[in-house]
Order: C-alpha cells, then sequence, then structure tokens
C-alpha cells in the first residue's frame, strides 16, 4: 500500500504502519488523516493483515495537529480546486478515531516518543497501547483553545476514570511513560529499541493461525460496541446472536474437530466475506482495498 504519509509493511500476519513525517514530528496534516482512515477502512478486506501495530517514524509518535498554517490544520479541506480550498464542515466520516474504531482488526500502538493532542487521542480506541521510556503524552486542548476531539471525552474516561481524565485534560500538561502506566492508559513501558519488537511480538500472537480471524474481529466489536451499554442485556442480547450463529459455522466445526483430532485447527472463514449480517459491524462493512 502506498501512501505519502504512512509505511506500511506486512509480515507474519502483523501490518506494522509507521506515520512517517519525521522532520515535522509526524504531525497530523489533512493529508495523513485521510490517508489513515483510507488504511483502516481498506484493511478490513484484507484476509492476509490478522493484527496491526501503529508506530511513528524517527524520534516521535506523533506530535498533534500540524499548526504551521495555524488554526485551519483543525479544520476539513476540500480539494475540489473550483471550491478554492475552502475549509469545509467536519463529518463522522473524517474521524480517524470512528475508522480505527470499525475496523476489524486487533491494533497496537507503539508509542515510540511524544504523542500529544490527537497523537495520543487517537490510539484511544486502539485495543493496546504500549509506550517507549522516551515517550511523552499530552492531553493540551485547553492549552490550545479547542475543544476534546476525536471522540476522547468518550474513551479517555472509560480508560482511565474520570478522575485521572479530568486532572490530564484540565492540567493540559506533558507526562512521561511512569504516569501513563500509573493512571492506566498504557499496557507497558519498554526501551525505546525494544519497543517495536514487543509490540510486533504481542501481534503476532493475536495473528497466530490457530485463532479464528472471524471470531477474533466479532469479540474485538463486541467489546468496543457494548461498552456503552446501558444494560447486561444488550450484550447478552447480541452475544446470544452471534454464538448461534458462529455455533452452525465452518470456524467452530473445524474448532471443536481439531480439538478432538489433537491437531493445529484451520479456519476457512474470513472476515471480509463471512461477518454474521447482523451487528455493530454491519454499518462499518469492509470496504475493497484500493
Amino acid at each position: 500500500m502506498a501512501y505519502e504519509t504512512l509505511l506500511t509493511e506486512l509480515r507474519d500476519g502483523v501490518m506494522t504502519v509507521t506515520l512517517s513525517r519525521p522532520d515535522k514530528l509526524n504531525a497530523f496534516s489533512p493529508t495523513m488523516s485521510k490517508e489513515l482512515i483510507d488504511f483502516f477502512q481498506s484493511v478490513n478486506a484484507m484476509d492476509e493483515v490478522r493484527a496491526i501495530v501503529v508506530t511513528g517514524a524517527g524520534r516521535a509518535f506523533c506530535a498533534g495537529a500540524d499548526i504551521s498554517g495555524g488554526s485551519g490544520a483543525f479544520q476539513v479541506w476540500n480539494d475540489n480546486s473550483k471550491e478554492g480550498n475552502k475549509p469545509q464542515k467536519r463529518e463522522a466520516s473524517d474521524s480517524i478515531t470512528l475508522a480505527i474504531f470499525n475496523c476489524l482488526k486487533p491494533i497496537i500502538a507503539a508509542i515510540n516518543g511524544a504523542a500529544v493532542g490527537v497523537g495520543i487521542t487517537m490510539c484511544l480506541p486502539m485495543d493496546i497501547r504500549m509506550i517507549s521510556t522516551a515517550g511523552k503524552v499530552g492531553f493540551v486542548f485547553n492549552k490550545r483553545g479547542m475543544a476534546m476531539e476525536a471522540g476522547s471525552c468518550w474513551f479517555l474516561p472509560r480508560l482511565v476514570g474520570m478522575q485521572q481524565a479530568q486532572e490530564w485534560v484540565m492540567t493540559a500538561e506533558l507526562f512521561g511513560a511512569d504516569e501513563a502506566l500509573k493512571g492506566g492508559l498504557v499496557r507497558s513501558v519498554h526501551a525505546p529499541e525494544e519497543l517495536l519488537p514487543a509490540a510486533q511480538a504481542l501481534a503476532r500472537k493475536f495473528a497466530a493461525s490457530t485463532s479464528s480471524s472471524v471470531a477474533a474481529a466479532v469479540n474485538r466489536r463486541l467489546m468496543w460496541s457494548m461498552w456503552g451499554a446501558h444494560d447486561p442485556l444488550d450484550a447478552v442480547t447480541l452475544d446470544l446472536q452471534c454464538v448461534g450463529h458462529l455455533a452452525a459455522g465452518a470456524d467452530a466445526q473445524e474448532g471443536i474437530k481439531s480439538f478432538f483430532e489433537k491437531r493445529a485447527p484451520v479456519f476457512p472463514l474470513k472476515p471480509s466475506k463471512d461477518m454474521p449480517p447482523f451487528g455493530p459491524w454491519v454499518s462499518s462493512a469492509p470496504t475493497q482495498p484500493k
């Protein structure tokens, strides 16, 4: 996959995506936004990708929005020359957070350096966050006169609790890897040279062929979508549907058969075409890769 601001590498079922504007500390630009959204939508149709690791090139993960051009960095721009490249109203389809949230693959953030503003909020809907000892995190919206973006007002309190979320947002200060770990934002802290190998090793466990990729996709989306349910009945109602559908499918049959035959399973179903015809994944159906 060829992009201007991203590097992608697929190995052993793990797609490593590197934010690649190192001279700008991987600052988030309109081009990067469009390319990340395209990637996370297109990858749903790529069955060879079983897990994803996202990291940054150089000494930063993502230093936030590229504000070199002023507050226009917080707007969406129209590429149509007839419109005079005018700023447009933001729409949900412009959200990198929703593209990640709707992805069918498990995602690990390998935060190798500064992750500020959108640089950290894009990590919130990822499933695992790992950080380098060189990492710095900042929810700096109050210092920029901006509202919390990318759905972070929903994700952050759920991940770390309201009290911790309020402290980080209200102080708008940068904090290091140890505080991110103590506050529950990240899973683990690693030496800089060990971070990406550790993230990729964990991703390979997610990508193991002994795990059904359809079941993994269903279970990822079940946990995220039911996180905000008001009643466990909502979760039970949906998971009963899923259990019934998957139990009648080829992967469950293969899983049981391989168990009794004492061999590794070979699951035939693919997320690109075999997801249940109901549930939260239907509204974000995979698109074909470009």
